[in-house]
Protein backbone atom coordinates (compact mmCIF):
# COMPACT_ATOMS: atom_id res chain seq x y z
CA UNK A 1 0.00 0.00 0.00
CA UNK A 2 1.65 3.07 -1.12
CA UNK A 3 0.25 5.19 1.35
CA UNK A 4 1.71 3.59 4.37
CA UNK A 5 5.31 4.16 2.68
CA UNK A 6 4.77 7.40 2.48
CA UNK A 7 3.51 7.64 5.73
CA UNK A 8 6.80 5.72 7.46
CA UNK A 9 8.85 8.71 5.72
CA UNK A 10 7.34 11.15 7.21
CA UNK A 11 7.00 9.64 11.00
CA UNK A 12 10.55 8.57 10.49
CA UNK A 13 11.36 12.00 9.80
CA UNK A 14 8.64 14.06 12.16
CA UNK A 15 10.45 11.93 15.28
CA UNK A 16 13.52 12.83 14.30
CA UNK A 17 12.70 16.60 14.42
CA UNK A 18 11.34 15.61 17.85
CA UNK A 19 13.15 13.65 19.47
CA UNK A 20 16.72 13.56 17.97
CA UNK A 21 18.89 10.84 18.81
CA UNK A 22 18.02 7.70 21.32
CA UNK A 23 20.30 7.50 23.92
CA UNK A 24 23.12 5.32 22.96
CA UNK A 25 22.26 2.61 25.65
CA UNK A 26 19.12 2.05 23.88
CA UNK A 27 19.79 2.60 20.18
CA UNK A 28 19.79 -0.05 17.47
CA UNK A 29 22.91 1.12 15.36
CA UNK A 30 24.54 1.08 18.61
CA UNK A 31 23.95 -2.42 19.50
CA UNK A 32 25.01 -3.15 15.99
CA UNK A 33 28.56 -1.45 17.24
CA UNK A 34 28.75 -3.43 19.48
CA UNK A 35 28.34 -6.43 17.56
CA UNK A 36 31.23 -5.15 15.19
CA UNK A 37 33.07 -4.11 18.08
CA UNK A 38 35.25 -7.48 18.50
CA UNK A 39 36.17 -7.22 15.13
CA UNK A 40 38.21 -4.51 15.59
CA UNK A 41 41.83 -6.37 16.62
CA UNK A 42 44.27 -8.52 14.75
CA UNK A 43 43.56 -11.52 12.95
CA UNK A 44 45.20 -13.89 11.11
CA UNK A 45 43.52 -13.83 7.85
CA UNK A 46 41.59 -10.11 8.25
CA UNK A 47 40.77 -9.80 4.42
CA UNK A 48 38.74 -12.95 5.17
CA UNK A 49 37.50 -12.05 8.12
CA UNK A 50 36.52 -8.77 6.88
CA UNK A 51 34.26 -10.15 3.58
CA UNK A 52 32.23 -12.28 6.18
CA UNK A 53 31.69 -9.75 8.31
CA UNK A 54 30.83 -7.11 5.32
CA UNK A 55 28.65 -9.66 3.46
CA UNK A 56 27.05 -11.07 6.89
CA UNK A 57 26.37 -8.73 9.60
CA UNK A 58 24.36 -6.26 7.65
CA UNK A 59 22.28 -9.30 6.01
CA UNK A 60 21.53 -10.45 9.68
CA UNK A 61 20.28 -6.50 10.58
CA UNK A 62 18.40 -6.10 7.73
CA UNK A 63 16.56 -9.47 7.92
CA UNK A 64 16.24 -8.67 11.91
CA UNK A 65 14.23 -5.70 10.95
CA UNK A 66 12.39 -6.79 7.91
CA UNK A 67 11.19 -9.88 10.27
CA UNK A 68 9.92 -6.85 12.64
CA UNK A 69 7.91 -4.40 10.35
CA UNK A 70 6.78 -8.26 7.83
CA UNK A 71 4.93 -9.28 11.73
CA UNK A 72 3.71 -5.36 12.23
CA UNK A 73 2.59 -5.65 8.69
CA UNK A 74 0.58 -8.87 9.91
CA UNK A 75 -1.47 -6.59 12.19
CA UNK A 76 -2.26 -4.58 10.05
CA UNK A 77 -1.21 -2.01 7.47
CA UNK A 78 -0.93 0.95 9.43
CA UNK A 79 1.04 -1.15 12.21
CA UNK A 80 3.47 -2.10 9.37
CA UNK A 81 4.12 1.92 8.56
CA UNK A 82 4.86 2.72 12.33
CA UNK A 83 7.04 0.10 12.94
CA UNK A 84 9.07 1.25 9.34
CA UNK A 85 8.46 4.78 10.55
CA UNK A 86 11.04 3.39 13.74
CA UNK A 87 12.92 1.95 11.33
CA UNK A 88 13.93 5.17 9.69
CA UNK A 89 14.11 6.87 12.76
CA UNK A 90 16.96 5.01 14.09
CA UNK A 91 18.28 4.42 10.61
CA UNK A 92 18.26 8.11 9.75
CA UNK A 93 19.29 11.44 10.98
CA UNK A 94 19.44 15.13 10.29
CA UNK A 95 18.63 17.30 13.63
CA UNK A 96 21.11 15.74 15.28
CA UNK A 97 23.38 16.16 12.28
CA UNK A 98 22.24 19.53 11.65
CA UNK A 99 22.60 21.00 16.12
CA UNK A 100 26.27 19.53 15.99
CA UNK A 101 27.67 21.34 12.84
CA UNK A 102 25.66 24.46 14.33
CA UNK A 103 26.97 24.16 17.90
CA UNK A 104 31.08 23.69 16.18
CA UNK A 105 30.28 26.81 13.99
CA UNK A 106 29.17 28.69 16.96
CA UNK A 107 31.50 27.89 19.36
CA UNK A 108 34.16 28.76 16.74
CA UNK A 109 33.91 32.26 17.69
CA UNK A 110 33.05 32.45 21.36
CA UNK A 111 34.79 29.45 22.60
CA UNK A 112 37.52 27.77 20.83
CA UNK A 113 38.42 25.04 23.01
CA UNK A 114 35.08 24.30 23.66
CA UNK A 115 34.79 23.73 19.77
CA UNK A 116 38.25 21.68 19.39
CA UNK A 117 36.65 19.43 22.44
CA UNK A 118 32.67 19.21 20.34
CA UNK A 119 34.03 18.71 16.80
CA UNK A 120 35.05 14.75 17.30
CA UNK A 121 31.46 13.93 17.63
CA UNK A 122 30.87 15.20 14.17
CA UNK A 123 34.03 14.36 12.59
CA UNK A 124 36.82 12.19 12.64
CA UNK A 125 40.04 14.15 13.20
CA UNK A 126 42.46 15.61 15.59
CA UNK A 127 41.01 18.84 16.37
CA UNK A 128 43.66 19.97 18.77
CA UNK A 129 45.46 22.42 16.80
CA UNK A 130 42.29 23.53 14.48
CA UNK A 131 42.38 27.39 13.89
CA UNK A 132 38.68 28.54 14.27
CA UNK A 133 38.66 29.08 10.11
CA UNK A 134 39.38 25.18 10.27
CA UNK A 135 37.22 24.04 12.47
CA UNK A 136 34.08 25.42 10.32
CA UNK A 137 35.30 24.01 7.64
CA UNK A 138 35.14 21.05 9.52
CA UNK A 139 31.41 21.63 10.62
CA UNK A 140 30.49 22.47 7.08
CA UNK A 141 32.63 19.19 5.19
CA UNK A 142 31.22 16.87 7.92
CA UNK A 143 27.45 17.40 7.86
CA UNK A 144 28.09 17.74 4.06
CA UNK A 145 29.30 14.72 4.11
CA UNK A 146 26.73 13.18 6.57
CA UNK A 147 23.97 14.20 4.20
CA UNK A 148 24.82 11.53 1.98
CA UNK A 149 25.55 8.50 4.57
CA UNK A 150 22.91 9.54 7.32
CA UNK A 151 19.75 11.15 5.09
CA UNK A 152 20.03 10.50 1.40
CA UNK A 153 21.32 6.77 1.38
CA UNK A 154 19.43 4.97 3.63
CA UNK A 155 16.27 7.06 2.47
CA UNK A 156 17.02 6.12 -1.05
CA UNK A 157 17.20 2.45 -0.04
CA UNK A 158 13.93 2.91 1.18
CA UNK A 159 12.12 4.75 -1.38
CA UNK A 160 13.13 2.54 -4.24
CA UNK A 161 12.25 -0.58 -2.51
CA UNK A 162 8.75 0.77 -1.25
CA UNK A 163 6.60 -0.15 -4.20
CA UNK A 164 8.57 -3.81 -3.34
CA UNK A 165 7.08 -4.49 0.40
CA UNK A 166 7.26 -2.29 3.35
CA UNK A 167 9.43 -5.06 5.07
CA UNK A 168 11.73 -5.15 2.16
CA UNK A 169 12.04 -1.57 2.38
CA UNK A 170 12.98 -1.41 5.64
CA UNK A 171 15.40 -3.92 5.36
CA UNK A 172 17.01 -1.80 2.67
CA UNK A 173 17.65 1.38 4.62
CA UNK A 174 18.56 -0.98 7.81
CA UNK A 175 21.16 -2.51 5.30
CA UNK A 176 22.66 0.61 3.99
CA UNK A 177 22.69 2.39 7.36
CA UNK A 178 24.59 -1.36 8.63
CA UNK A 179 27.41 -0.66 5.54
CA UNK A 180 27.97 2.99 6.96
CA UNK A 181 28.67 1.79 10.53
CA UNK A 182 30.97 -1.20 9.55
CA UNK A 183 32.65 1.32 7.58
CA UNK A 184 32.93 4.09 10.18
CA UNK A 185 34.00 1.26 12.57
CA UNK A 186 36.96 0.12 10.61
CA UNK A 187 37.52 0.94 7.03
CA UNK A 188 40.80 2.60 8.03
CA UNK A 189 43.77 2.01 6.14
CA UNK A 190 45.35 1.31 9.41
CA UNK A 191 42.82 -1.69 9.83
CA UNK A 192 42.88 -4.71 7.01
CA UNK A 193 39.91 -6.32 8.48
CA UNK A 194 38.09 -2.93 7.25
CA UNK A 195 39.04 -3.26 3.84
CA UNK A 196 35.94 -4.96 2.60
CA UNK A 197 33.80 -2.85 4.45
CA UNK A 198 34.98 0.10 3.14
CA UNK A 199 35.02 -1.18 -0.66
CA UNK A 200 31.41 -2.16 -0.49
CA UNK A 201 30.63 1.44 1.19
CA UNK A 202 32.45 2.98 -1.63
CA UNK A 203 30.07 1.46 -4.08
CA UNK A 204 26.85 1.80 -1.65
CA UNK A 205 27.64 5.24 -1.47
CA UNK A 206 28.15 5.96 -5.57
CA UNK A 207 24.96 7.14 -5.73
CA UNK A 208 23.58 8.85 -2.72
CA UNK A 209 26.42 11.16 -2.63
CA UNK A 210 25.90 12.33 -6.34
CA UNK A 211 22.33 12.73 -5.10
CA UNK A 212 23.48 15.08 -2.39
CA UNK A 213 25.75 16.67 -4.39
CA UNK A 214 22.54 17.77 -6.52
CA UNK A 215 20.37 18.43 -3.69
CA UNK A 216 22.67 20.84 -2.06
CA UNK A 217 23.25 22.61 -5.09
CA UNK A 218 19.42 23.15 -6.19
CA UNK A 219 18.72 24.47 -2.69
CA UNK A 220 21.94 26.83 -2.34
CA UNK A 221 20.47 27.76 -6.15
CA UNK A 222 23.61 27.53 -7.41
CA UNK A 223 23.70 24.50 -9.97
CA UNK A 224 26.69 24.97 -11.74
CA UNK A 225 28.10 23.77 -7.97
CA UNK A 226 28.42 20.53 -9.12
CA UNK A 227 30.42 20.88 -12.13
CA UNK A 228 33.49 23.57 -10.12
CA UNK A 229 32.94 20.78 -7.70
CA UNK A 230 34.19 18.11 -10.04
CA UNK A 231 37.83 20.00 -10.36
CA UNK A 232 38.95 19.04 -7.19
CA UNK A 233 37.53 15.48 -6.78
CA UNK A 234 41.11 14.22 -6.85
CA UNK A 235 42.04 16.36 -3.87
CA UNK A 236 39.44 13.33 -1.90
CA UNK A 237 40.53 10.10 -1.12
CA UNK A 238 37.10 9.04 -1.03
CA UNK A 239 35.33 8.51 -4.11
CA UNK A 240 32.07 9.91 -2.73
CA UNK A 241 32.42 12.25 -0.06
CA UNK A 242 33.79 14.85 -2.39
CA UNK A 243 31.19 15.31 -4.39
CA UNK A 244 28.88 17.10 -1.34
CA UNK A 245 31.78 18.74 0.42
CA UNK A 246 33.03 20.28 -3.34
CA UNK A 247 29.67 21.57 -3.88
CA UNK A 248 28.94 23.11 -0.53
CA UNK A 249 33.05 24.50 -1.34
CA UNK A 250 31.54 25.89 -4.93
CA UNK A 251 28.17 26.98 -3.12
CA UNK A 252 29.40 29.12 -0.30
CA UNK A 253 32.94 29.95 -2.09
CA UNK A 254 35.10 29.11 0.69
CA UNK A 255 37.67 27.01 1.31
CA UNK A 256 37.36 23.57 2.84
CA UNK A 257 40.48 21.72 3.88
CA UNK A 258 41.08 18.53 6.33
CA UNK A 259 44.78 19.15 6.97
CA UNK A 260 47.21 16.79 5.94
CA UNK A 261 44.45 15.16 3.65
CA UNK A 262 42.77 17.73 1.22
CA UNK A 263 41.69 21.13 0.17
CA UNK A 264 38.73 21.75 -1.71
CA UNK A 265 38.50 25.59 -3.74
CA UNK A 266 42.59 26.42 -2.19
CA UNK A 267 42.03 29.92 -3.49
CA UNK A 268 39.05 31.13 -1.14
CA UNK A 269 39.06 31.86 2.27
CA UNK A 270 37.83 29.40 4.76
CA UNK A 271 34.44 29.95 5.88
CA UNK A 272 33.51 33.08 8.46
CA UNK A 273 30.93 32.44 11.16
CA UNK A 274 27.67 33.21 8.77
CA UNK A 275 29.10 31.68 5.82
CA UNK A 276 29.18 28.53 8.20
CA UNK A 277 25.85 28.82 9.03
CA UNK A 278 25.04 29.37 5.52
CA UNK A 279 26.06 26.58 4.62
CA UNK A 280 24.70 24.32 7.26
CA UNK A 281 21.50 25.57 6.73
CA UNK A 282 21.83 24.45 3.06
CA UNK A 283 22.65 20.93 4.43
CA UNK A 284 19.33 21.30 6.46
CA UNK A 285 17.26 22.00 3.32
CA UNK A 286 18.70 20.10 0.87
CA UNK A 287 17.76 17.03 3.62
CA UNK A 288 14.03 18.20 3.78
CA UNK A 289 13.70 18.28 0.05
CA UNK A 290 15.49 14.93 0.30
CA UNK A 291 12.73 13.60 2.46
CA UNK A 292 9.81 15.19 0.69
CA UNK A 293 11.21 13.49 -2.49
CA UNK A 294 11.59 10.06 -0.93
CA UNK A 295 8.02 10.23 0.11
CA UNK A 296 6.73 10.95 -2.78
CA UNK A 297 8.62 8.22 -4.12
CA UNK A 298 7.55 5.58 -2.51
CA UNK A 299 4.04 6.68 -2.66
CA UNK A 300 4.30 5.63 -6.64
Amino acid sequence: MPLTASVAVGLGFALDVALAELPTAVHPVAWFGRLVGPLDREWRRPDLVGVLAALCLPVLAAVVTGGVVWTATQVGPWAGAVAAGLVLYVTTSLRMLVSEALGVVGRSERDVEAARESLPALAGRDASALSPGELRSAAVESAAENLADGLVAPLLAFAVLAPVSLSLAAAGATWVKAVNTLDSMLGYRSKPVGRASARLDDLVMWIPARLSAALLAQTARRPAAVLRARYWLDEVPSPNSGWPMGTVAAALDVRLEKPGVYVLNAGAPFPDVRTARRGVQYVAAAGVVAVVLAGVVAWF
